[in-house]
């Protein structure tokens, strides 16, 4: 005969009871057994055998799958990671332990991940406030229109299906971007007229609405010529449907309102160049191959890589992305953030993350498996873009982009291939954020640790810490 497989459930029989609002004698009664027992069942002192799961879901009316489900292994990992934030180095934490109070006190487990993310959001908010202080910043910074245009967009996760579906059906009756040029001329009367930089006296598109004339500096490449063109096009056929996105809304200012539109017409735009079906479908095909998705649509590389940040659709979601562009000065002038990456609105990123490293290999697609304090991992590809140029003398900026997914999703890019991000790479949110005291590139001290200064010793990191 089998032997029945001994299955603890204490905590989750004790959630359960309390959920129910009954006292241990009221379960007792109700199964049939001793107040006593329950509490040797609640204390994972005696196991749930068959007979009484059955009893239990026939007389509360519980899925027995649900009451029996292992949840240990689940608590064990989540406070493993926790407890690997080397705040705690200092700890001895023996893995029995850990995995003994996960699987019996539950409760004080629920406790520490609330208290531990708490904590992590109030250090974020505490590390913007400092760097605020320390760039003559405030409160004022929450009605930058900029920041609100981000906020507005991370709400939404920069994914606006509405917008999508439009945008697709106008593309579809436009055919390829080297066409749109004749659908405004056929539907709209522009005539397309590209001009010398001197000429443009600084613009890239110009609208003469009164000659019906579009014009464009000569200086694009043909991916910039194609999203200008279909930009301009968003502006005349997609207006309803890009207010339709803000109606409601209460921005602080004109400004911000004006970014969020700008933003979202942007969007449109991309979505006329990348139809999100016929995207999604080639994401997948050439597994996120950011360069031959460009070539494919006739866009760029950081065009991709932005459209790769929206593709969110219920239903026909793909990988979540965070995307990131900085200049060689570590400024950020533009993230989304669809992979629950953390990262500091201010202060400045991490840096051994190789966004900041790329500007040595331009145009070099670069790889990097990150681990976060916290134990959280992530795989990161990099790559600088330029902005400008088209001649000799254009001025031109050098920026690098990255997009960040969650480790789990790396198998599904080809960038990933054979690798098993064994070779991690320790990184912070940032330095006041990062508790790794050994960090040799730390540019400033955590908060709430104490800085020990020492006369006759000096370590390879540039503070030392109190043991505490």
């Amino acid at each position: 005969m089998a032997r029945e497989r001994s299955v603890y459930v204490g905590p989750r029989l004790r959630r359960l009871r309390r959920d129910l609002g009954l006292k241990q004698s009221d379960v007792a009664n109700d199964l049939g057994i001793s107040a006593s027992y329950v509490a040797l069942l609640e204390s994972n002192q005696r196991p749930l055998t068959a007979d009484l799961l059955l009893r239990l879901a026939r007389t509360y009316r519980l899925d027995v799958s649900a009451i029996a489900r292992d949840d240990g292994d689940d608590y064990a990992a989540r406070l493993r990671a926790v407890l690997r934030d080397p705040m705690f180095a200092d700890i001895e934490l023996p893995p029995l332990e850990v995995a003994d109070v996960a699987a019996n006190y539950t409760g004080v487990v629920d406790a520490m991940l609330r208290l531990y993310t708490a904590y992590r959001e109030e250090q974020l908010a505490l590390a913007d406030r400092t760097a605020d202080a320390a760039d003559g910043g405030g409160p004022a910074d929450d009605r930058d229109p900029v920041n609100e245009a981000r906020r507005f967009l991370a709400a939404r996760r920069n994914c606006f299906p509405a917008l999508d579906e439009v945008a697709e059906k106008l593309a579809e009756g436009i055919g390829p971007a080297a066409r749109i040029a004749d659908h405004l001329r056929s539907c709209h009367g522009l005539r397309v007229r590209r001009l010398p930089p001197d000429v443009m006296a600084g613009f890239t598109r110009r609208f003469d609405k009164h000659r019906e004339e579009l014009l464009l500096t000569d200086a694009l490449d043909t991916a910039g010529t194609h999203f200008q063109l279909a930009l301009q096009l968003a502006y005349l056929e997609l207006t309803d449907a890009i207010a339709a996105e803000t109606r409601g809304m209460a921005f602080t200012s004109d400004s911000a309102e004006r970014l969020t539109r700008r933003a979202l017409a942007n969007y449109a735009a991309a979505a006329i160049l990348m139809p999100y079906g016929a995207f999604a479908r080639a994401v997948e095909a050439r597994r996120y191959d950011v360069e031959a998705l460009a070539r494919q649509f006739g866009t760029s590389f950081e065009q991709v890589a932005h459209r790769l940040t929206t593709l969110q659709k219920p239903g026909q979601e793909r990988v979540p992305f965070f995307f990131l562009r900085v200049d060689p000065a570590g400024n950020v002038s533009k993230r989304f953030d669809g992979a629950g990456f953390p990262f500091a609105r201010h202060g400045g990123g991490c840096p051994l993350w190789s966004v900041h490293l790329v500007f040595r290999t331009p145009r070099e697609v670069v790889t990097q498996w990150l681990e976060l304090p916290d134990g959280q991992r992530f795989f990161s590809i990099a790559r600088t873009v330029t902005a400008g140029g088209g001649g000799h003398g254009a001025p031109k900026t050098e920026r690098a982009i990255a997009l960040v997914c969650a480790a789990e999703q790396a198998h599904r890019l080809v960038y990933a291939a054979g690798q098993t991000g064994a070779d991690a790479t320790p990184i912070g949110v940032a330095c006041r954020l990062c508790h790794r005291a050994a960090c040799a590139a730390r540019s400033a001290p955590p908060i709430g640790r104490q800085i020990v200064a020492d006369d006759y010793l000096r370590t390879n990191a540039p503070f030392g810490f109190a043991d505490g």
